[in-house]
This record gives C-alpha cells, sequence and structure tokens, in this order.
C-alpha cells in the first residue's frame, strides 16, 4: 500500500499490486486495473519510487 495525495489535498491509500498504468496529463493519473482512475499530486517518478519502497519493505529485497 503507498500513501498518495488527491488533489483536493486529501491522502488516500492505494493498493500499488492494483497499478495498471501511470501517465502525467499535465497531473499525474493511476489507473487501476479495476479500472479505478486517481489523479494525484506526485509525480510519475515518485509513484514508482513509492511502489519500490514498498516492494523492498515486502520482500525484504
Amino acid at each position: 500500500m503507498i500513501k498518495i495525495t488527491r488533489l483536493n489535498d486529501k491522502e488516500i491509500v492505494l493498493n500499488c499490486e492494483l497499478i495498471m498504468m501511470v501517465e502525467a496529463n499535465p497531473d499525474t493519473t493511476i489507473t487501476t486495473t479495476t479500472g479505478s482512475k486517481f489523479i494525484v499530486k506526485e509525480s510519475v517518478e515518485d509513484i514508482i519510487s513509492l511502489t519500490k519502497e514498498f516492494k523492498r519493505d515486502i520482500y525484504n529485497i
């Protein structure tokens, strides 16, 4: 799970295992495998870093 911030400054926690695509349009949009879309303040690079950090913690890499 990664903590991200929506454009209205509300923090949410997203299961990063469900992320299908992250794109900048210019706002960062996350599309999940369930079809949900989230527009967030974090950059694409931030989402990648948060996901890597989560996976390192889970898999002890």
